[in-house]
């Protein structure tokens, strides 16, 4: 890490106050002074040891998780909207053709299983 006398102090990895994010910032900071293809590179100190969180947040990160994952919903909805589908042509309703909502149909759906209840109970 490149400093200079223009920095103000907080930007300094000694003014943080927890010492093991001081500790941290200087391993993944640090940058070689030493002349290698022409122009300074950042590298790690030690070989940088990522938590299952970060782990996961970086595969997510990636174009093919992402169009994979998109693909997964995709047919999940489609299953979930084929399975509305099916229970809205088993309800009876006064213009048989009529669009209901998702709700609706949940709600008509109780509905029709107390009214059969009851038939069944009389």
């Amino acid at each position: 890490m490149m400093l200079s006398p223009d920095q103000p102090d907080s930007d300094h990895p000694w003014a943080q106050s927890d010492p093991e994010s001081v500790l941290n910032e200087m391993k993944v900071g640090c940058v070689s002074d030493e002349p290698g293809d022409g122009e300074g590179k950042t590298r790690a100190i030690a070989p940088q040891t990522l938590s299952r969180e970060e782990k996961r947040r970086r595969r997510r990160a990636t174009a093919k998780y992402r169009s994979a994952h998109a693909t997964r919903e995709r047919i999940r909805v489609e299953a979930f909207n084929v399975a509305f589908a099916e229970l809205r042509k088993l309800l009876p309703t006064l213009p048989p053709d009529k669009k209901l909502s998702k709700i609706e149909i949940l709600r008509l759906a109780i509905c029709y299983i107390s009214y059969l209840n009851h038939v069944l109970d009389v």
